[in-house]
């Protein structure tokens, strides 16, 4: 028994944590809609239907779960970036890609008027996952831990690892649901933070993620009151400019491409 508490434990502290948890994506998707376009809006009802943004957003994390080799093994290293400097540089990307190489990939299928619904649907929750993901500091890894994987610390005393706390933690501990973190953060964005944010090269979400990423790692690895009080804006912050970017993306993604054929059915 004690053996098996153990591993428990082991897999707790050290397994994988997905980029933001549920309600980071949702929230991320949610501000998403409301800064769209006409046109991007049509172009994503006409892909996913009655799914919305947010929904589509934790999609990918969802699909972890199915056996097929493609979610096992291909697209397990789109969720994040490896950064050996301050700066992303192609040369960072590994042979089976990373989040950068599966953006420019499902892009260019959103944009390919020969491309089918099935595959421009699966680019398009890509895209909105992925930018969410980019926006989480600690998937933008110096590749020394495991994007805060291996660094075990505790939460209120209950044992976690660093990524867990920031893909989760400190969302969760606002206690709030996506839908009302979400029009919380709305109402705060200012049209000028719209303006500069409204930045669809990752390159620059990358670079930002890296330097928060740079002070986050806690001292102390008792994490309680003191650590969410200190990151609680910068989450806040992250999820906001997520959001605005996912829909300045799609707004630039679909502004030149092919309408999508079809209707998405539910």
């Amino acid at each position: 028994m004690r053996k098996s508490i153990l591993i428990a434990l082991s897999l707790a502290i050290t397994s994988p944590a997905y980029a933001w948890g549920p309600i980071g994506h949702r929230i991320t998707g949610a501000i998403a809609d409301e800064e769209l376009s006409g046109l991007a809006r049509a172009n994503v009802h006409l892909l996913l239907g009655t799914e919305d943004l947010a929904e589509a957003a934790t999609w990918p994390d969802d699909m972890k779960s199915d056996p097929a080799p493609f979610w096992q093994k291909q697209a397990s290293p789109w969720h994040y970036v490896t950064v050996k400097g301050d700066d992303y540089q192609p040369s960072d990307a590994p042979a089976s890609g990373d989040a950068m190489t599966a953006l420019s990939r499902f892009t260019a299928t959103l944009r390919d008027p020969k491309a089918s619904l099935a595959d421009k649907r699966l680019a398009l929750r890509f895209i909105v996952h992925i930018i969410g993901d980019l926006h989480q500091p600690l998937h933008d890894g110096a590749g020394d831990d495991r994007g805060g994987n291996a660094v075990s610390v505790t939460w209120f005393g209950k044992p976690t690892n660093l990524h867990s706390v920031w893909d989760s933690a400190l969302i969760e501990q606002r206690a709030l649901s996506y839908s009302e973190y979400a029009h919380w953060l709305s109402r705060s964005i200012t049209p000028q933070e719209v303006i500069a944010w409204n930045q669809i090269d990752p390159s620059i979400w990358i670079r930002e993620s890296i330097a928060l990423r740079k002070t986050i790692y806690p001292a102390d690895p008792a994490l309680s009151w003191d650590y969410a009080y200190q990151h609680r804006a910068e989450v806040d912050d992250r999820l906001k400019r997520a959001g605005v970017r996912i829909a300045a993306y799609l707004n630039w993604v679909f502004e030149s491409a092919a309408p999508a054929k079809g209707a998405a059915k539910k």
